[in-house]
């Protein structure tokens, strides 16, 4: 994909990431206040001499920096794998039919996500509680990396928190399955994962404020219906022909 393409896919991560206050935003909470209190904490202060903007844990940022590097290296896998697949099945007869098909589901799922932001329709929970037979044979493992107090703990924690079940990962990879190969289902991901990062940052940096504020049902309505329009604007370009150009920034997979 180009990276005229990745910019309605980073879109996508950060107008979903109100999503991902509510399923990371415990953890990453966790994460900035992983040290012991007898534990001296590196901080940085933007603004010198006030107590109205507080100082910047160093060592939190950098666990939730490192947990979020650890959660995208797995969404990467996961659309190295995606686009592996379709890559592999590329010389099979209904190849095309398949992927006409894969990019109606796609666009239809973003719709979804668009809708479940909203909180006007909850399908997309079906489709997470199907992905928790994985995530129950993963959960034991995350006892051994609480409390994330070391980098490495953090990565690894991040990696294994990147399968939990979630509609909007889901609906991102039918994008990378498009993709057509494993370095661009990975790459799609990636720009996915970076979208996400901003929020996911601000909340282990500003805690529960910045949680309550981004649940209000405003902000919620907003990001889904940007996420809505995407796979709106997709279905409708795939009915009507529409012609490539300017559709390719708004568009995050291009008609079979």
């Amino acid at each position: 994909m180009s990276a005229l393409n990745l910019l309605p896919v980073f879109a996508v991560g950060l107008a979903g990431s109100v999503h991902c206050v509510g399923m990371c935003g415990g953890i990453v909470g966790a994460l900035s206040g992983a040290l012991k209190p007898s534990v001296p904490r590196r901080t940085i202060r933007i603004v010198p001499d006030t107590s109205t903007f507080p100082a910047i844990d160093l060592d939190g940022a950098a666990r939730v920096l490192t947990y979020n590097a650890g959660r995208i290296a797995s969404y990467m896998l996961a659309g190295a794998l995606a686009g592996a697949l379709v890559n592999g099945a590329g010389t099979l007869a209904f190849a095309a039919r398949w992927q006409a098909i894969a990019y109606l589901l796609a666009n239809a799922m973003l719709m979804a996500l668009g809708l479940y932001l909203m909180n006007a329709w909850h399908g997309l929970a079906r489709v997470e509680a199907a992905g928790n037979v994985l995530w129950r044979r993963l959960l034991p493992a995350m006892r051994y990396l609480l409390p994330a107090d070391t980098l490495p703990k953090a990565f690894a924690l991040g990696a294994l928190w990147g399968w939990v079940p979630c509609g909007m990962v889901y609906s991102v990879l039918l994008t990378a399955l498009l993709a057509g190969s494993a370095t661009g289902g990975a790459t799609v991901m990636l720009a996915f994962g970076l979208g996400t990062v901003p929020m996911l940052l601000a909340l282990g940096l500003a805690g529960a404020w910045l949680r309550q504020a981004m649940q209000r049902p405003a902000v919620r309505a907003a990001c889904g219906v940007l996420v809505l329009g995407f796979g709106v604007l997709g279905l409708v370009r795939h009915a009507a022909g529409l012609p490539h150009g300017w559709l390719d920034a708004l568009c995050l997979v291009a008609p079979a």
